[in-house]
């Protein structure tokens, strides 16, 4: 027997409504936390007033609460679970004649329904906040967008051959490479020059290197103002190869990944993200079987802390078990595939085994 539409709808909308209860808590927690960081940062930086930094803080949130989406599906499937256990409607449910199977279906449909969402118009609209968050933090905090630290490499194959790059600062707000090395090989991967600079710029097919000094095997050092060495490098290609990932869109990532692998630099990361993202629905699925099988326990027989307590470990068991896969499939230890849909798969086929054990026998 399926259950009812006007049943369906109505277990569906006390998900969703619990869901976004304590997803929208997180996230105004989030932004408070961040706000109140940012101003702490704002007394060294000339033109961070309380606006600003509001703005600055709004950008950042949505990419940082994303991550935290599969825990509200976990913790609300769990408050509307128990919420319904408490109020009996569940017991009525049963003895109408529903299993768990049949009122856990609006719940992973809906859970399904977000998922998508998440990964075809939350994600696009978060990294586009984040790229913005970016530079303006860059303007702001960086002077002028060089982040320093610690040496860049990067790998280009060109019309000329390939080269190899070495900086010490990426000024992402320009798409300027600061104190570069240009170790430039034919086709052939034979040595053909080294260049230096203290600065290179990106334009639309080519490096534009100021101040730049060449040396080769069969030629005396020289020096020119200006110096253009050939690239099938984009900007945003340069920034998805040297800045986070997490900073790509969804719709972007199959066009960057062909790109970079045109240019010779390594795409495991964002193969890895492309895949993850393919398996958030499949991710917030295992996370509402997680919660079903310790929120559908009769209440009345006591033991609701204990429900909590192991529904919140086993959803934070889920998550480590999926990061430290991505951290193997980022390694190259196992496929991004596998390291993307194990975890979650895994953990549905043992819920709900775990769910057949206590609701069938």
């Amino acid at each position: 027997m399926m259950i009812g539409r006007t049943l369906g709808l109505y277990f569906a909308r006390r998900f969703l409504s619990a869901m976004m209860i304590v997803f929208l808590t997180i996230f105004a927690l989030i932004y408070t936390l961040d706000l109140v960081e940012l101003m702490r940062r704002a007394g060294d930086s000339v033109g961070a007033g309380a606006g600003t930094m509001a703005k600055l803080a709004l950008f950042r949130t949505p990419a940082t609460a994303e991550q935290v989406i599969p825990f509200g599906m976990l913790f609300g499937a769990m408050a509307s679970f128990i919420a319904l256990s408490r109020r009996l409607e569940l017991v009525v449910a049963r003895a109408a004649g529903y299993s768990a199977w049949q009122f856990l279906t609006p719940a992973i449909i809906l859970a399904l329904v977000i998922g998508g969402l998440v990964v075809t118009v939350y994600n696009p609209v978060a990294t586009k906040f984040k790229d913005r968050a970016n530079t303006l933090e860059a303007h702001l905090f960086r002077r002028g967008g060089a982040t320093l630290g610690s040496v860049i490499w990067l790998r280009q194959r060109s019309i000329d051959g390939e080269a190899i790059i070495r900086a010490t600062a990426l000024d992402s707000a320009n798409d300027t490479l600061r104190g570069v090395q240009f170790f430039v090989m034919d086709e052939r991967g034979q040595f053909v020059e080294r260049v230096e600079a203290p600065v290179a710029r990106l334009r639309a097919g080519y490096w534009r290197l100021e101040q730049a000094r060449v040396v080769s095997e069969d030629h005396e050092p020289e020096s020119y103002s200006v110096y253009l060495v050939a690239t099938n490098l984009t900007p945003e290609e340069m920034r998805s190869a040297l800045g986070p990932g997490q900073a790509v869109s969804f719709w972007s990532l199959p066009g960057i990944i062909e790109r970079l692998e045109l240019a010779g630099l390594d795409t495991t990361r964002y193969r890895l993200i492309y895949q993850s993202l393919w398996a958030r629905p499949a991710l917030l699925v295992a996370m509402v079987l997680v919660a079903a099988c310790f929120s559908l326990k009769f209440l009345r027989s006591g033991g609701l802390a204990t429900m909590v307590l192991g529904g919140v470990v086993a959803g934070f068991g889920l998550y480590i078990a999926t990061e430290v896969a991505e951290d193997l499939g980022n390694a190259g230890v196992v496929s991004t595939t596998l390291a993307a849909w194990a975890a979650p798969l895994f953990a549905s086929a043992m819920s709900v085994l775990v769910l057949l054990n206590k609701e069938d026998g």
